[in-house]
């Protein structure tokens, strides 16, 4: 099936790729650059461009402006390898949280810093013994006075080296059952007893961190939403982070590259062309149902799974085709490298495999032993 864009969606897409093509001319490493391409010269650029928060509504200062519009720029800039890490988490999901579940206050306090590409955040979810399981989160967080004293540890929180803000998850009430008693807040990552160590991961890249908390103070204004309702809103936040066409395109510059050097003489590089061809197109059209809001529930875990396993095939035919040079240290063995991380980040393909099963099929559960 062929998609014909409107012409004005057609020239939005080329002058994102115009932007994107200038913005990496420089760049040794153009793929996951959602996740390690930190500019902040970029992000306040995709600001003065009107590029984020494209889609809020306009009385939160947002642009107003058609999924469509969103989707054919953020594909333009995450396919040719766009340096977006600085603002990206800020603009996918942490702004439509604040304007979904935040106060006025928050929204005039924290919406501008991410809409002109100033402020950078990252999300302190997962833990060491609660990784796709939120509501194993241990971190917690006790009233005191007119505030919260937070104690605990996340990991695998990507930018927080670079951040100003955590989009915090802690355990609130203790006594609740696990999917309940969870909250979230605004914590400056500049407070008073939190500190951040930077992770380096195979690759060599250290955008993912541990984040600790001792005794840190947030004042109670930093709650975000209902107390002890943290899940749910969760939940929604998790179908902004999971279903989007950065899962599809995050190695994209690198598969382009490739084709030029493919041998199409053989039959089974054809083949195998054939088939990435499909499936991008496959993944592409199941984000558009997200982007247009024709998918049903529970959709994003089944485009999660489709795309980032199949970001593992596309680093394979990338090394298939470039040989030998695979061996050595460059973007194609760097892209094998870094590629299974994409089924693990945002929920383990095991997790949202279980429930498309269980929640979307109806699947019976296998009894235990």
């Amino acid at each position: 099936m062929e998609f014909t864009l409107e012409a004005e969606l057609e020239a939005l897409s080329a002058e994102a790729t115009e932007v994107a093509r200038a913005a990496v001319a420089d760049l040794d490493v153009r793929e996951d650059s959602w996740l390690v391409g930190n500019s902040a010269e970029f992000s306040q650029e995709l600001g003065r461009r009107g590029w984020l928060g494209m889609t809020w509504p306009t009385e939160y200062g947002g642009g107003g402006r058609t999924p469509m519009e969103r989707f054919v720029v953020v594909e333009a800039l995450i396919g040719n390898g766009a340096p977006l890490a600085s603002s990206w988490f800020a603009d996918r999901q942490i702004g439509p949280s604040l304007f979904q579940f935040g106060s006025d206050e928050q929204r005039r306090k924290y919406l501008p810093g991410i809409l002109d590409g100033t402020a950078m955040w990252c999300i302190g979810m997962s833990e060491p013994d609660a990784g796709s399981d939120v509501a194993s989160v241990r971190t917690k967080a006790v009233r005191e006075g007119d505030g919260w004293i937070v104690d605990g540890q996340k990991i695998w929180t990507s930018g927080a080296a670079e951040g100003d803000y955590c989009y915090l998850v802690a355990r609130t009430d203790p006594d609740a059952a696990p999917h309940q008693g969870l909250s979230e807040f605004v914590v400056p990552l500049d407070s008073p007893g939190l500190t951040v160590e930077p992770i380096v991961d195979l690759t060599g890249n250290r955008h993912f961190c541990e984040v600790f908390f001792e005794g840190v103070r947030v004042p109670h204004e930093n709650l975000v939403g209902q107390l002890n309702g943290s899940f749910g809103q969760i939940m929604r936040q998790m179908e902004h982070e999971r279903g989007g066409i950065d899962r599809l395109v995050s190695n994209r510059a690198l598969y382009d590259d490739a084709l030029t050097l493919a041998d199409t003489s053989d039959p089974t590089i054809r083949q195998a062309i054939a088939h990435c061809e499909s499936i991008y197109k496959i993944g592409r059209h199941m984000v558009m149902q997200e982007v247009l809001g024709q998918a049903p529930k529970g959709w994003s875990a089944i485009t999660k799974t489709l795309c980032t396993e199949f970001e593992i095939e596309v680093a394979q035919f990338c090394a298939r085709v470039a040989g030998p040079d695979a061996m050595l240290w460059n973007r194609v063995s760097r892209n094998i490298c870094y590629a299974p991380g994409y089924t693990i980040m945002g929920g383990t393909t095991q997790i949202l495999r279980n429930i498309i099963g269980e929640r979307i099929l109806a699947l019976p559960r296998e009894p235990r032993p």
